[in-house]
């Protein structure tokens, strides 16, 4: 069965990532970080799945980086 795809706010990707909101749209706009889903006019939410992968992968690269 396929899993769920959920969309997260802005301030849950704060949240996960302890980055402030600046430096989150930071990255987007240099393609180091996942692209938002634009949900109405002035509304944006990311997918979880994708932010996840995201923090495993700098978790992992910090983690390998010192072996």
């Amino acid at each position: 069965m396929k899993e769920k795809t959920k969309l997260i706010r802005i301030s849950e990707v704060i949240d996960r990532t302890g980055f402030c909101r600046a430096w989150i749209y930071r990255l987007i706009k240099n393609n180091s970080f996942p692209s938002p889903v634009k949900t109405g006019e002035r509304s944006i939410a990311f997918i979880e799945s994708e932010v996840d992968a995201w923090i495993d992968e700098k978790i992992f690269y910090s983690r390998n980086q010192a072996a």
